[in-house]
């Protein structure tokens, strides 16, 4: 194991072995998140995932068909927050910190008209106030 000499810091020896350690295992949570994905969806060859790591952690980066974005997310991300929360109790079990980015796929619905104009609706751009408007608004 290669670890830092005198002039390395304690975090730099732990940073070290800590990403030995999450090296180790590096398949467990990768494996783990494409068995799960795979069985949700209806296009499972075309689910890829790649794994980073670095000072953060570790990065899943999953890529599947378009028709199954709906069925990953879920009914206002509730099943996206699933699969981060079960990938973060993996990623305890190595004492890693495991995070997945779900990117939307070419030729993805993306967000609909309507839906981004109900946005803009909601969250109005306003114009930019002093400190002492905002406090006045706050009616304290």
């Amino acid at each position: 194991m290669l670890l830092c000499r005198a002039r390395c810091s304690r975090a730099a020896d732990a940073y070290v072995i800590a990403k030995l350690r999450i090296e180790m295992d590096m398949h467990e949570d990768k494996q783990f998140l494409e068995n799960l994905v795979k069985a949700l969806v209806d296009h499972p060859d075309a689910v890829k995932i790649n794994r980073t790591v670095d000072e953060m952690g570790v990065l899943l980066t999953l890529d599947v068909h378009a028709d199954d974005m709906g069925k990953i997310i879920g009914r206002s991300g509730n099943t996206a927050k699933a699969i981060r929360t079960l990938l973060r109790v993996v990623g305890m079990k190595h004492d890693a910190r495991v995070n997945l980015k779900i990117n939307e796929p070419e030729g993805g619905k993306g967000m609909s008209r309507e839906m981004s104009e109900a946005m803009k609706e909601d969250n109005p751009v306003s114009e930019t106030k002093t400190l002492d408007q905002a406090i006045e608004d706050l009616k304290i």
